[in-house]
């Protein structure tokens, strides 16, 4: 239980609410009508339980959306969108009824599902089943980490940084692998600010769920280590009554139960009290029809042939809901103002990172590695790099998916997050700690990360190989949807991790992750690239990014001396590393762990007097932001001949080489051996670079 939270008992609940709840319900179904499709179902059933909380149960406030001390919501059913569309129009969030009556249709502010951005009052896009509550499993942890680094002493639910997460899911939500791995985590996390409304209406597309869906819900969350509640609106089957004394007793019940996220099964008839298609697949996701829509608000005790009607007293009453809750605020405010008197430096760290800014100097922090043939892993370079940020970057943390060693995402000396007592020998931890263990959860670790970022003031990162970034992709296209700069490192990026073999392997990954809209893929070529990789993405705050790192060894260059540029050209997404006097005969370009190729194959062509330039490409993405004059002083159009090479497929490079270029690349799966020989035998060598490249200049010739 948190201080300045509304009072939800006794509730009070009059004549108005009841009033307000009737209308939303009339409202879901004439605007689903208007526009002919839509899922008008859930919004009329879940209209009370919506209602409850943005008017009786969060601490909200309409005018000042992004109050530090707001809880979150979130529409994990996002399917049902009029569903907080229209708490968000009866709360006073900007949309009025002709945003309602523009659902669905071009320019709204009511889009098909909830988007992050678009609509003021929504803190997150959702649509894909699953992907809201496993990101409010993110929202929870992040909560839990920015009270331990803004207010760690206070005790429990006492600090103005203590509020809940509060979500609505569907049985689809639940059905959904990505919310059992978010689930389980949350439980063993204990995340006692998580609460979760699962609307038990027993309806999906295909009808009654006992065609797929009969396990015992709270059972399973039970196992997961949370509170579990039952709310039955049906009264076991023998009738129906919108019991929100019950559902605010059981949101009273696990806001008190600090030491466990919660679970209210809330069983509803889908689509309550429509006439005849309440409680069926067929007023799940489609317009209910004229007759059907008057049916329902006569039930209702509404005017059947009035539409988009809401009456006066009803909507200044629910936009009233900050007034209402004016002494919990004023409480917070003595609070929060008291806090930052006695904590000055702590205050000015919550105004950076509000800000979304970096502290001055902080670059310098960054390493820079000296020049060995031998090398080192990328990977190794950015374990080293997140260490050097520990100290000046308090908002940076992250971990990976039970693959610490591996992807050598763990800052040295940190603690991790947990619960003390789920510490280990290996890794000693506290509730407030910084080094993240999602387990073997690749795809609810994509989820939290997304829900971290948008919970506001930390940068999350996650590591796994990047062959299971196929289990993340949901996720990593929702980040770029939402243009938010959650971090995805990904490691083992090729064929040269070796003898783990094809399963492992990526081949065609990087091409598939570069298909992803607003996406940056960053591939650096050796440690210094990988420095300054993270500076980029550091300092982007406007869409993801994945890091793409090697295992094996790749030489670090001497930058400066013997030819090769400074790594700042990093930032530029492709720069020249290796010039030529005067116009090149050919262009090289690389990136990642095949930048040495290009560099060995120069060498072997200019004993055959071959001038060739070498391109380093470790972002694509941000190398084609640059403007034509940087882009044209890189790759010249008069120079035709050209030669891309990178372990993996060829898909995407023939818009960088053209048609007189040619790409050394690797169209099929790999194989069980040492790196070095898989490279050899698949004929991605510096001898084929070079052969390519004079292949190339012969048919640009």
């Amino acid at each position: 239980m948190n201080a300045f939270d509304p009072v939800l008992k006794p509730l009070e609940w009059s004549e108005l609410d009841e009033r307000a709840v009737k209308a939303i319900k009339a409202l879901a179904a004439d605007a689903v009508e208007k526009v002919g499709n839509g899922h008008p179902g859930t919004a009329i059933s879940l209209a009370p339980a919506a209602y409850l909380l943005f008017q009786k149960a969060m601490r909200h406030d309409p005018s000042d959306p992004e109050w530090v001390g707001r809880d979150r919501f979130v529409l994990s059913a996002g399917h049902s969108s009029l569903t907080i569309y229209l708490q968000l129009f009866l709360a006073g969030y900007g949309l009025e009824m002709e945003d309602i009556a523009a659902l669905r249709t071009w320019g709204s502010q009511t889009p098909g599902h909830p988007e992050f951005g678009h609509t003021k009052g929504v803190e997150i896009t959702t649509g894909p089943l699953g992907q809201g509550l496993a990101s409010a499993v993110g929202m929870a942890m992040a909560s839990r980490r920015e009270r331990g680094l803004l207010d760690p002493t206070a005790a429990p639910g006492e600090s103005p940084f203590d509020h809940h997460v509060y979500v609505i899911a569907s049985d689809g939500d639940l059905q959904e692998g990505v919310t059992a791995e978010a689930s389980s985590l949350a439980g063993h996390q204990q995340l006692g600010n998580l609460i979760l409304i699962w609307d038990d209406n027993k309806i999906s597309i295909e009808d009654d769920t006992d065609i797929a869906f009969t396990e015992d819900v709270l059972k399973r969350y039970e196992a997961y280590g949370w509170h579990t509640q039952r709310v039955d609106w049906t009264s076991g089957g023998t009738g129906y009554a919108e019991d929100t004394d019950a559902l605010a007793a059981a949101l009273d019940a696990a806001k008190s139960e600090t030491g466990k996220p919660s679970i209210i099964a809330l069983r509803t008839i889908i689509g309550w009290p429509a006439p005849t298609k309440q409680n069926t697949g067929g007023i799940h996701g489609s317009a209910m029809g004229a007759e059907e829509v008057k049916g329902l608000k006569s039930a209702l005790g509404l005017d059947p042939e009035a539409t988009f009607a809401i009456d006066s007293d009803v909507l200044s009453y629910t936009r009233s809901v900050a007034a209402r809750q004016s002494t919990q605020r004023e409480e917070w405010e003595a609070a929060f103002a008291a806090w930052s008197d006695a904590n000055p430096q702590t205050a000015a760290l919550l105004t950076r990172l509000r800000a979304h800014e970096l502290p001055e100097g902080w670059t310098e922090s960054l390493p820079q590695f000296e020049a060995s043939e031998k090398g080192v892993a990328t990977r190794a370079a950015s374990g080293k790099v997140l260490t050097a940020l520990k100290d000046v970057l308090p908002e940076l943390w992250g971990g990976s998916a039970d693959l610490a060693g591996s992807n050598n995402t763990t800052m040295d000396g940190e603690p991790s997050f947990v619960p003390a007592e789920h510490a280990t020998k290996k890794f000693p931890g506290n509730p407030f700690g910084r080094t993240l263990h999602f387990g073997i959860r690749e795809h609810a670790m994509g989820s939290i990360l997304n829900g971290i970022v948008l919970h506001g003031l930390t940068r999350p990162y996650g590591g796994t190989f990047l062959q299971f970034a196929d289990y993340m992709r949901a996720s990593v296209r929702l980040a770029s949807l939402m243009s938010i700069p959650s971090t995805f490192v990904w490691t083992h990026d090729s064929i040269g991790l070796g003898e783990d073999g094809p399963t492992h392997q990526p081949v065609e990954h990087l091409a598939a992750l570069r298909a992803i809209p607003n996406l940056d893929v960053v591939r650096p070529a050796d440690a210094n690239e990988t420095a300054w990789a993270w500076r980029g993405i550091l300092e982007n705050t406007n869409n993801p990014a994945g890091l793409v790192l090697t295992r094996q060894n790749v030489p670090t260059y001497p930058r400066g001396t013997d030819g090769f540029a400074a790594a700042e050209g990093t930032l530029k997404g492709g720069y020249t590393l290796l010039d030529t006097e005067g116009t090149p005969d050919v262009v090289l370009v690389g990136t990642g762990s095949e930048v040495q190729l290009a560099v060995e194959a120069r060498e072997i062509l200019a004993a055959d007097g071959v001038q060739a330039r070498v391109v380093s490409m470790p972002s694509l993405e941000w190398f084609n932001r640059q403007d034509e004059a940087y882009r044209e002083s890189v790759i010249p159009s008069g120079v035709k001949a050209r030669v891309s090479v990178e372990a993996g497929v060829a898909q995407g490079w023939r818009e960088v080489v053209g048609d007189a270029g040619r790409i050394v690349s690797l169209e099929h799966y790999g194989a069980s051996a040492d790196y070095k020989k898989l490279y050899a035998e698949y004929g991605i060598t510096s001898e084929a670079v070079a052969q390519a490249a004079k292949e190339s200049i012969e048919a640009a010739s």
